[in-house]
């Protein structure tokens, strides 16, 4: 496998670039605490690895050479963000705490960041598109995907606990009634500017 650093590299700043899995992982942080943090970030994590895999499909190849196909899966994902937009904009406020999750309220959010990654097409060309570039092609290329595909997903767990550790260095104030609407207007906000943006992209 060619320049595995350098893959590590460009993984961390797409990783790191804000985006609605960085933002929901934020918004459940806030608002849950980090260990309410995890459903939802193991949800994106293996969301990532299916699309991972589906990119080195034909319905990856489909989705990259059909307008038709890319158009409704950009459309399901867009009105999938909204959805979660329009939800937290109207959540009621409430107050964090510092207990562990409740098992329902891990499941509800590791199936919200596994839909979000998985209703993402730009996900699936960033691997027809990225990956392809450091794999030997004169080697087991299998097994490099294999690699490139975990080292990816374990760094989105890595970097969104970071995230999540630090968005609850501001609980104190943000579980206020003013901080705690604040976070459901701009994370809600957030999430309905994604949305917009992803369905007028271009296909």
């Amino acid at each position: 496998m060619e320049n595995y650093l350098l893959f590590v590299v460009v993984a961390t700043v797409t990783i790191l670039s804000p985006g609605p899995g960085v933002i929901l992982t934020l918004s459940n942080a806030i608002r849950h605490g980090l260990s309410g943090s995890v459903g939802g970030i193991v949800g994106i994590a293996i969301g990532t690895f299916i699309v991972a895999g589906i990119s080195a499909t034909g319905l990856g190849l489909l989705l990259a050479t059909s307008s038709l196909a890319f158009s409704i899966l950009k459309f399901v994902g867009a009105a999938y963000l909204l959805y979660l937009g329009i939800k937290l904009w109207r959540s009621p406020t409430v107050r964090v705490s510092t207990g562990h999750g409740d098992k329902k309220a891990v499941r509800k959010q590791f199936f919200e960041g596994l839909a979000l990654q998985l209703t993402n097409p730009k996900a699936v060309f960033f691997f027809l598109s990225v990956f392809p570039q450091f794999i030997d092609f004169t080697a087991s290329s299998m097994s490099q995907f294999t690699v490139l595909v975990v080292t990816y997903s374990t760094l989105v767990i890595a970097i969104h606990l970071v995230y999540a550790y630090l968005a609850t260095s501001a609980r104190g104030w943000l579980s206020s009634e003013k901080g705690g609407r604040l976070v459901n207007r701009l994370g809600g906000a957030t999430f309905v500017c994604f949305g917009v943006g992803l369905a007028a992209a271009d296909s």
